[in-house]
């Protein structure tokens, strides 16, 4: 059995973290304004004249749904860039016949991409104690859920990154099915606030089980069984895997 290259999956990680912090500008106070402007408009102008949903304040309520909001775009948005760029310049053709294996590519790219979500997933959450009181009450599952998260929608972004070929579709996945599917999921809302047959029909939205355990771990409360939003996101995770895999095996779109 042949060791793993560590140099390899560090270059390219540090590579795409040096990538990060040369934009911080873009890359981190952008989602943190976004998500003042959330809490300004939405927990502090909407949230006074709404009720607390389980015991728990409105402004409150919003921080999982926001964290993950932010969590599953910029995962999607860095993995997307970081392996597209390579197949743009040509560079990817280096990376592959370099004596890399294909385990230790989807390592640095997607461990890159996910260690930046997460570091941003902090950052929102600190940005949230400045506007609303914050609750961990499960930070063992906080920080499960966040980085299984993080590594699962890097991974689906690492698969468009591959799939794109322009720019233009490295936004289509996430503009158009993935931002409207976090909105649906019970960012801002509890789906029990929901009247069937929507209640029922949001079940079928993959973000609400992972919205819903993460919400669970800051305050013990979610909308479906903790159990099944940790079943739910091994198995999303286990997919991409799946599809990288199947990606890798074929050669799709990275030997021609």
């Amino acid at each position: 059995m042949t060791a793993m290259n560590v140099h390899a999956v560090r270059s390219i990680y540090r590579f795409e973290m040096s990538r990060w912090f040369r934009t911080v500008g873009q890359s981190v106070l952008s989602p943190v304004i976004s998500t003042s402007l959330y809490f300004i408009v939405f927990g502090a102008a909407i949230g006074s004249l709404m009720e607390d949903i389980d015991g728990v304040a409105y402004g409150s309520f919003l921080v999982p749904g926001l964290v993950m909001l932010m969590l599953l775009t910029q995962s999607v948005s860095n993995a997307s860039f970081g392996i597209y760029f390579p197949k743009f310049t040509g560079t990817i053709y280096e990376i592959l016949s370099a004596p890399i294996s294909y385990l230790e590519i989807v390592l640095g790219y997607v461990g890159g991409a996910a260690t930046k979500s997460v570091l941003l997933g902090f950052i929102i959450m600190a940005t949230a104690t400045l506007f609303v009181p914050v609750e961990i009450q499960h930070p063992f599952w906080m920080l499960t859920f966040l980085i299984l998260t993080a590594l699962t929608f890097s991974l689906l972004g690492f698969i468009i990154g591959i799939w794109a070929d322009g720019f233009e579709k490295l936004s289509l996945v996430p503009t158009l099915i993935i931002t409207p599917l976090t909105f649906l999921g019970g960012s801002f809302y509890s789906i029990q606030m929901l009247p069937e047959p929507w209640q029922t029909l949001t079940l079928f939205n993959p973000v609400v089980y992972l919205i819903s355990g993460f919400r669970w771990s800051f305050y013990g409360i979610s909308d479906v069984g903790v159990g099944i939003s940790f079943g739910m996101t091994l198995f999303f995770l286990g997919l991409c895997l799946a599809v990288v895999a199947r990606i890798f095996a074929t050669g799709y779109r990275l030997k021609s």
